[in-house]
């Protein structure tokens, strides 16, 4: 069996989680930025990684997901918000939306990261009462965003993954 993983990261926080997932494939994984990735065809099961843009995977992930087609796939995500919100939710499931439907999502993980600090200077000087203007709760969640992800974080992504492996290689 064949594993892929793609991951599209500005600031690193998606590579170091598709670099953690890559060490529990025992059989071993292929891994790309999604700027240099192969198609997905000649592959089982592929992993995809993004940082979250405007409520769903990045730009260039998106092209990406929209050209895979009958394969087992599993998403992976780093965003400002935190992990259990609403946003991430609708996130993660907009993103899946992108997948044609013969594809079979299999599981998902989703965890905080650093924002691009030209997006922290682009926040600060929108003004007061817009969606993503700078006040004291956001710059606290943008804090706790930059120490992610964690040691933790990538803990509980190999843990996923390994799990999403286990139920493959009993199906397959």
């Amino acid at each position: 069996m064949k594993h892929l993983i793609v991951y599209s990261s500005v600031t690193g926080n998606t590579k170091k989680i598709a670099e953690a997932i890559a060490q529990i494939f025992d059989e071993g994984a292929d891994i790309f930025p999604v700027e240099a990735a192969p198609p997905a065809d000649d592959y089982d099961f592929i992993a995809i990684g993004f940082w979250v843009d405007r409520g769903t995977a990045d730009h260039k992930t998106q092209a990406y997901l929209r050209t895979i087609h009958g394969k087992k796939v599993a998403l992976f995500a780093t965003l400002g918000a935190y992990p259990d919100s609403e946003h991430a939710a609708k996130s993660m499931a907009n993103a899946a939306a992108l997948l044609a439907d013969d594809n079979k999502l299999l599981g998902s993980f989703i965890c905080q990261g650093k924002v691009a600090s030209r997006l922290l200077e682009k926040f600060k000087d929108l003004p007061e009462g817009h969606p993503h203007a700078m006040t004291p709760e956001r710059e606290a969640r943008h804090r706790e965003a930059a120490k992610h992800p964690d040691a933790n974080d990538l803990q509980k992504a190999q843990e996923i993954f390994a799990s999403l492996l286990t139920k493959i290689s009993l199906v397959h």
